[in-house]
């Protein structure tokens, strides 16, 4: 497995490691609830370096990426970041990620798990085009800071950091290392995520707790990172978002550019069929009675009959009740319907609620 150059910081707070997509990974480090609910009331430090970082330069690299992103780049202004998708020919979902247009290139975000199937994929896209594209995940370090604390930590440090609009970014000196920061993150709550160079990320993370005040900022695991975005309604690659679940059946489509034309991007057509009839399913939030825990793939049940299936589940810390969301037949997915969920011996009953469960 590979390990991110935080992987010393992980050992000093005793985490607990999992394999997630071939990266060694904290899952955590106390409890998930307690982890969550730090970020909830403060914030909390995630490593999430094993995410894929491209570099796009090059007199054609607009064009690549007009080609190979769902949303418009052209219009991004320098500074500025915003979430897209990547599809297949079928309209079906290859990745979904933030695009960075910085002051002479791009940067793209993915998932790790995807991170040598998106690169290939750029390479079949830009054939002749005068572009270049360089992973630069294994020389960078990613962290994030989540929380409402966060900000108003950062102001005293980083004045311009804290003037910062959402989905905007800019550069700071953290400990010596030249760092982007951008005012984005996977929780649901406020804060920034730091790419900074991997040599550098020990003594710019000591310089970044210091500043912080490092108790008010516990470090947090996979584990709070799947709650907290759970709660917050956001997709996750391999649950509502797949080569066969388009962005408009994930409720995505305002991800979605439909005036491209030169050059349109991979799947555009058959997104726009799939817009004109509309989707057959429809992602929605379902939150349960007791306490037990639906989770991917279980199916949701109307009476006897099967109209959809769990993508993601959880209980739910903040709301203390279980909650999933799920893919559910268009007729059903309308708020307050009651539906059921198969657990096997038990079908639990709940309620169609609207994304996210908690704002």
């Amino acid at each position: 497995m590979q390990r991110t150059p935080l992987y010393p910081f992980h050992c000093r707070h005793e985490a607990h490691f999992v394999d997630f997509a071939g990266w060694e990974m904290p899952i955590r480090y106390r409890s998930i609830r307690d982890e969550h609910q730090a970020v909830r009331r403060q914030g909390g430090l995630f490593d999430v370096s094993h995410m894929g970082r491209f570099r796009v330069s090059g007199p054609d690299a607009e064009w690549l990426l007009e080609r190979v992103l769902t949303r418009r780049v052209g219009t991004i202004p320098e500074g500025r970041c915003r979430y897209t998708l990547l599809c297949n020919e079928h309209g079906g979902t290859r990745d979904d990620g933030l695009v960075y247009r910085d002051a002479a290139d791009w940067l793209l975000v993915v998932n790790s798990a995807n991170r040598a199937k998106i690169l290939d994929h750029i390479e079949a896209c830009r054939r002749h085009a005068d572009a270049r594209v360089t992973d630069e995940t294994t020389a960078t370090a990613m962290i994030a800071l989540q929380g409402p604390g966060v900000m108003g930590h950062l102001a005293g440090q980083w004045p311009g950091t804290n003037a910062l609009k959402r989905f905007a970014f800019g550069h700071e000196t953290i400990g010596g290392a030249s760092a982007l920061v951008s005012r984005t993150g996977y929780t649901g709550e406020d804060g920034v995520e730091i790419i900074l160079p991997a040599e550098r990320t020990e003594a710019a993370l000591e310089a970044l707790l210091e500043d912080l005040d490092a108790p008010a900022f516990p470090p947090v695991g996979l584990g709070a990172r799947d709650t907290l975005r759970t709660e917050a309604g956001m997709p996750l690659y391999g649950h509502e978002l797949s080569e066969e679940i388009d962005p408009l059946t994930a409720g995505l489509g305002f991800a979605v550019s439909w005036e491209k034309s030169d050059p349109s991007f991979v799947g555009q057509e058959a997104l726009r069929r799939i817009s004109e009839q509309g989707p057959e399913r429809a992602l929605t939030g379902l939150v349960f009675e007791g306490r037990r825990t639906p989770r991917q793939g279980m199916g949701v049940l109307v009476a006897d009959r099967t109209v959809g299936s769990v993508t993601s589940g959880c209980f739910s810390p903040s709301l203390e009740t279980p909650i999933a969301m799920a893919l559910l037949d268009r007729d059903v997915a309308e708020p307050e319907n009651e539906v059921r969920v198969d657990l096997g011996r038990q079908t639990p009953a709940g309620r169609v609620v609207g994304l996210p469960f908690k704002r």
